[in-house]
Protein backbone atom coordinates (compact mmCIF):
# COMPACT_ATOMS: atom_id res chain seq x y z
CA UNK A 1 0.00 0.00 0.00
CA UNK A 2 1.28 3.41 -0.94
CA UNK A 3 2.63 5.63 2.04
CA UNK A 4 0.18 8.59 2.68
CA UNK A 5 0.80 11.72 0.98
CA UNK A 6 -1.13 13.68 4.52
CA UNK A 7 -1.26 11.89 7.99
CA UNK A 8 -3.86 13.16 10.14
CA UNK A 9 -3.02 13.94 13.70
CA UNK A 10 -5.32 10.29 14.52
CA UNK A 11 -3.68 8.51 12.62
CA UNK A 12 -0.18 9.60 13.75
CA UNK A 13 -1.48 8.79 17.17
CA UNK A 14 -2.13 5.37 16.19
CA UNK A 15 0.79 4.73 14.86
CA UNK A 16 2.54 6.57 17.79
CA UNK A 17 0.40 4.08 20.23
CA UNK A 18 1.51 0.95 18.67
CA UNK A 19 5.44 1.93 18.53
CA UNK A 20 4.79 3.10 22.98
CA UNK A 21 3.46 -0.78 22.99
CA UNK A 22 6.50 -1.93 21.17
CA UNK A 23 8.62 -0.37 23.30
CA UNK A 24 6.97 -1.64 25.91
CA UNK A 25 7.44 -4.81 25.29
CA UNK A 26 11.32 -4.03 24.73
CA UNK A 27 11.15 -4.92 21.29
CA UNK A 28 13.51 -2.90 18.57
CA UNK A 29 11.76 -2.36 15.17
CA UNK A 30 13.44 -4.69 13.15
CA UNK A 31 12.50 -7.46 15.96
CA UNK A 32 9.12 -6.41 15.86
CA UNK A 33 8.78 -6.58 12.30
CA UNK A 34 10.45 -9.75 11.92
CA UNK A 35 7.88 -11.66 14.50
CA UNK A 36 5.09 -9.67 12.07
CA UNK A 37 6.71 -11.05 8.95
CA UNK A 38 6.76 -7.04 7.69
CA UNK A 39 9.54 -5.54 5.82
CA UNK A 40 10.86 -3.28 8.08
CA UNK A 41 11.06 -0.07 6.16
CA UNK A 42 6.90 -0.54 6.25
CA UNK A 43 6.67 -1.45 9.70
CA UNK A 44 8.10 1.66 10.16
CA UNK A 45 5.88 4.27 8.15
CA UNK A 46 3.06 2.10 9.99
CA UNK A 47 4.11 2.97 13.54
CA UNK A 48 4.51 6.81 11.32
CA UNK A 49 0.99 6.92 10.53
CA UNK A 50 1.85 6.66 6.88
CA UNK A 51 0.56 3.48 6.21
CA UNK A 52 -2.59 1.78 7.15
CA UNK A 53 -3.21 -1.09 9.27
CA UNK A 54 -5.81 -3.39 10.33
CA UNK A 55 -7.58 -4.33 13.35
CA UNK A 56 -6.90 -7.87 12.99
CA UNK A 57 -2.83 -6.79 12.71
CA UNK A 58 -3.36 -4.44 15.53
CA UNK A 59 -4.72 -7.38 17.79
CA UNK A 60 -1.59 -9.76 16.39
CA UNK A 61 0.94 -6.95 17.26
CA UNK A 62 -0.49 -6.46 20.71
CA UNK A 63 -0.39 -10.11 21.26
CA UNK A 64 2.97 -10.53 20.29
CA UNK A 65 3.60 -7.37 22.99
CA UNK A 66 1.88 -9.13 25.97
CA UNK A 67 -0.20 -6.64 26.12
CA UNK A 68 -3.72 -7.31 28.00
CA UNK A 69 -5.40 -4.00 28.10
CA UNK A 70 -7.92 -5.10 25.92
CA UNK A 71 -10.12 -2.26 26.07
CA UNK A 72 -7.01 0.08 25.23
CA UNK A 73 -6.33 -3.10 22.22
CA UNK A 74 -9.91 -2.52 21.12
CA UNK A 75 -10.04 1.18 20.97
CA UNK A 76 -6.78 1.34 18.50
CA UNK A 77 -8.34 -1.44 16.34
CA UNK A 78 -11.14 0.92 16.00
CA UNK A 79 -8.58 3.45 14.72
CA UNK A 80 -7.61 1.25 11.83
CA UNK A 81 -7.92 1.25 8.48
CA UNK A 82 -8.18 4.54 5.60
CA UNK A 83 -9.19 7.23 7.08
CA UNK A 84 -12.93 7.89 7.30
CA UNK A 85 -13.93 10.87 5.42
CA UNK A 86 -15.95 13.76 7.59
CA UNK A 87 -17.27 16.50 7.31
CA UNK A 88 -13.77 18.48 7.48
CA UNK A 89 -12.62 16.85 4.15
CA UNK A 90 -14.49 19.01 1.96
CA UNK A 91 -11.98 22.22 3.19
CA UNK A 92 -9.18 20.58 3.00
CA UNK A 93 -8.23 22.27 -0.09
CA UNK A 94 -8.87 25.49 1.54
CA UNK A 95 -7.46 25.52 5.18
CA UNK A 96 -4.13 24.14 7.14
CA UNK A 97 -4.17 20.68 8.22
CA UNK A 98 -4.18 21.81 11.53
CA UNK A 99 -8.02 23.05 11.52
CA UNK A 100 -9.08 19.90 10.10
CA UNK A 101 -7.21 17.86 12.91
CA UNK A 102 -8.92 19.99 15.72
CA UNK A 103 -12.11 19.06 13.60
CA UNK A 104 -11.18 15.45 13.47
CA UNK A 105 -10.51 15.17 17.23
CA UNK A 106 -13.58 16.86 18.35
CA UNK A 107 -15.51 14.57 16.25
CA UNK A 108 -14.21 10.92 18.36
CA UNK A 109 -13.71 12.66 21.45
CA UNK A 110 -15.82 11.17 24.33
CA UNK A 111 -15.81 14.49 26.25
CA UNK A 112 -13.85 17.89 25.94
CA UNK A 113 -12.83 19.82 28.99
CA UNK A 114 -11.50 23.23 28.12
CA UNK A 115 -10.10 26.10 29.88
CA UNK A 116 -10.42 29.60 27.95
CA UNK A 117 -8.80 32.83 29.03
CA UNK A 118 -8.19 35.01 26.19
CA UNK A 119 -11.04 33.84 23.30
CA UNK A 120 -14.73 32.38 24.11
CA UNK A 121 -14.41 28.90 23.37
CA UNK A 122 -14.70 28.00 18.90
CA UNK A 123 -17.78 26.05 19.74
CA UNK A 124 -19.49 28.57 21.90
CA UNK A 125 -18.68 31.57 19.29
CA UNK A 126 -21.76 33.03 17.08
CA UNK A 127 -20.92 33.69 13.65
CA UNK A 128 -20.61 37.38 14.50
CA UNK A 129 -17.98 37.22 16.69
CA UNK A 130 -16.05 34.63 14.29
CA UNK A 131 -16.44 37.19 11.80
CA UNK A 132 -14.95 40.03 14.21
CA UNK A 133 -12.27 37.86 15.02
CA UNK A 134 -11.31 36.63 11.33
CA UNK A 135 -11.58 40.21 10.21
CA UNK A 136 -9.13 41.76 12.43
CA UNK A 137 -6.67 39.18 13.15
CA UNK A 138 -6.46 37.55 9.25
CA UNK A 139 -7.47 40.25 7.70
CA UNK A 140 -4.63 40.16 5.19
CA UNK A 141 -6.41 36.72 3.86
CA UNK A 142 -7.90 36.81 0.76
CA UNK A 143 -11.63 37.02 1.30
CA UNK A 144 -12.74 33.57 0.22
CA UNK A 145 -9.89 32.24 2.87
CA UNK A 146 -11.57 34.32 5.58
CA UNK A 147 -14.82 33.06 4.30
CA UNK A 148 -13.61 29.49 4.54
CA UNK A 149 -12.16 29.93 8.23
CA UNK A 150 -15.19 31.60 9.23
CA UNK A 151 -17.99 28.38 7.90
CA UNK A 152 -14.97 25.91 9.72
CA UNK A 153 -15.46 27.00 13.05
CA UNK A 154 -19.16 27.48 12.67
CA UNK A 155 -19.31 24.26 11.37
CA UNK A 156 -17.09 22.45 14.04
CA UNK A 157 -19.94 23.39 16.33
CA UNK A 158 -21.51 20.01 15.00
CA UNK A 159 -19.78 18.69 17.90
CA UNK A 160 -22.05 19.63 20.59
CA UNK A 161 -25.18 17.71 18.40
CA UNK A 162 -23.60 13.99 19.06
CA UNK A 163 -26.32 11.82 19.80
CA UNK A 164 -23.87 9.16 21.42
CA UNK A 165 -22.95 10.11 25.62
CA UNK A 166 -20.67 13.49 25.31
CA UNK A 167 -19.76 16.21 27.43
CA UNK A 168 -18.24 19.51 26.82
CA UNK A 169 -16.99 20.95 30.21
CA UNK A 170 -15.79 24.84 30.07
CA UNK A 171 -14.36 27.02 32.30
CA UNK A 172 -14.06 30.60 30.95
CA UNK A 173 -12.08 33.08 32.67
CA UNK A 174 -13.73 36.48 33.15
CA UNK A 175 -10.99 38.09 31.04
CA UNK A 176 -12.29 36.39 27.89
CA UNK A 177 -15.76 37.56 28.51
CA UNK A 178 -14.59 41.20 28.70
CA UNK A 179 -12.52 41.09 25.66
CA UNK A 180 -14.73 43.17 23.03
CA UNK A 181 -13.64 42.08 19.32
CA UNK A 182 -16.61 44.14 18.15
CA UNK A 183 -19.04 46.81 20.07
CA UNK A 184 -20.72 45.99 22.97
CA UNK A 185 -23.81 44.59 21.26
CA UNK A 186 -21.45 41.73 19.45
CA UNK A 187 -20.28 40.99 22.98
CA UNK A 188 -23.68 40.98 24.78
CA UNK A 189 -25.40 39.07 21.91
CA UNK A 190 -22.16 36.35 22.58
CA UNK A 191 -22.78 36.42 26.63
CA UNK A 192 -26.42 35.95 25.67
CA UNK A 193 -25.61 32.59 22.85
CA UNK A 194 -22.83 31.77 25.92
CA UNK A 195 -25.90 31.05 28.45
CA UNK A 196 -28.31 29.44 26.16
CA UNK A 197 -25.88 27.04 24.89
CA UNK A 198 -25.21 26.33 28.61
CA UNK A 199 -28.85 25.09 29.30
CA UNK A 200 -28.19 22.01 26.85
CA UNK A 201 -27.69 18.89 29.01
CA UNK A 202 -24.27 18.04 27.32
CA UNK A 203 -22.25 21.71 27.72
CA UNK A 204 -21.22 22.70 31.41
CA UNK A 205 -19.99 26.31 31.26
CA UNK A 206 -18.24 27.46 34.43
CA UNK A 207 -16.81 31.19 35.08
CA UNK A 208 -13.82 32.18 37.19
CA UNK A 209 -13.91 35.56 38.13
CA UNK A 210 -10.94 38.35 38.46
CA UNK A 211 -11.78 38.52 42.20
CA UNK A 212 -11.03 34.99 42.71
CA UNK A 213 -8.07 34.43 45.05
CA UNK A 214 -5.15 32.50 44.59
CA UNK A 215 -5.89 31.87 40.92
CA UNK A 216 -2.74 31.57 39.35
CA UNK A 217 -3.17 29.18 36.25
CA UNK A 218 -3.49 32.07 34.09
CA UNK A 219 -1.37 30.31 30.52
CA UNK A 220 -1.99 28.82 27.41
CA UNK A 221 -5.42 28.08 26.49
CA UNK A 222 -6.09 24.16 27.11
CA UNK A 223 -8.33 21.56 25.82
CA UNK A 224 -8.23 17.62 26.93
CA UNK A 225 -10.29 15.76 24.18
CA UNK A 226 -11.23 12.47 25.70
CA UNK A 227 -10.68 8.73 24.12
CA UNK A 228 -12.22 5.85 24.23
CA UNK A 229 -9.99 4.77 26.76
CA UNK A 230 -7.99 7.03 29.03
CA UNK A 231 -5.00 6.34 27.24
CA UNK A 232 -5.84 7.81 24.54
CA UNK A 233 -6.66 11.38 25.55
CA UNK A 234 -4.95 14.19 24.04
CA UNK A 235 -4.21 17.73 25.69
CA UNK A 236 -4.21 20.37 23.25
CA UNK A 237 -2.45 23.99 24.05
CA UNK A 238 -3.43 27.10 22.07
CA UNK A 239 0.35 29.04 21.86
CA UNK A 240 1.50 31.68 19.84
CA UNK A 241 3.27 29.31 17.34
CA UNK A 242 0.40 27.32 16.80
CA UNK A 243 -1.87 24.54 18.29
CA UNK A 244 0.61 21.75 20.43
CA UNK A 245 -0.35 18.66 20.95
CA UNK A 246 0.14 16.31 23.50
CA UNK A 247 -0.01 12.31 24.74
CA UNK A 248 2.46 10.93 26.89
CA UNK A 249 1.57 9.74 30.22
CA UNK A 250 3.03 12.53 31.96
CA UNK A 251 2.02 14.88 30.26
CA UNK A 252 -1.64 13.75 30.62
CA UNK A 253 -1.60 13.29 34.24
CA UNK A 254 -0.26 16.92 34.64
CA UNK A 255 -2.86 18.81 32.32
CA UNK A 256 -5.34 16.70 33.96
CA UNK A 257 -4.06 18.27 37.32
CA UNK A 258 -4.14 21.54 36.19
CA UNK A 259 -7.43 21.38 34.39
CA UNK A 260 -8.41 19.78 37.82
CA UNK A 261 -7.45 23.14 39.63
CA UNK A 262 -8.84 25.48 36.76
CA UNK A 263 -12.42 23.93 37.50
CA UNK A 264 -11.78 23.89 41.27
CA UNK A 265 -11.60 27.78 41.22
CA UNK A 266 -13.83 28.43 39.18
CA UNK A 267 -17.79 29.78 40.24
CA UNK A 268 -20.60 26.92 40.02
CA UNK A 269 -23.04 26.25 37.33
CA UNK A 270 -25.42 28.47 38.73
CA UNK A 271 -23.41 31.07 40.21
CA UNK A 272 -21.50 31.37 36.81
CA UNK A 273 -25.60 31.32 34.65
CA UNK A 274 -25.77 34.48 36.73
CA UNK A 275 -22.49 35.79 36.42
CA UNK A 276 -23.07 35.53 32.86
CA UNK A 277 -26.80 37.71 33.04
CA UNK A 278 -25.38 40.42 35.29
CA UNK A 279 -22.17 40.93 32.78
CA UNK A 280 -24.54 41.08 29.70
CA UNK A 281 -26.94 42.92 31.05
CA UNK A 282 -24.38 45.63 31.77
CA UNK A 283 -22.22 45.42 28.36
Amino acid sequence: MAARVTVTARQERLGKELRRLRERAGLSLREAARAAGINEGKFSTMESGRVATSADRVRLLAGQYACDDSALVDALAAMTGERARGWWDKHRRMLPQGFLDLAELEHHAAYLRSFENVQIPGLLQTEEQVRAIYSTSESRLPREQVEARVQFRLARQVALDKEAPFRFEVVIHEAALRVRVADGEVARRQLLHILEQSERPQVTVRVVPFERDGFTRIGNPMLIAGGSVPQLDTVLLDTAHGPMYMDAEAQLSRYRRVIGDVEGAALGVVESRDFLHELAKRT
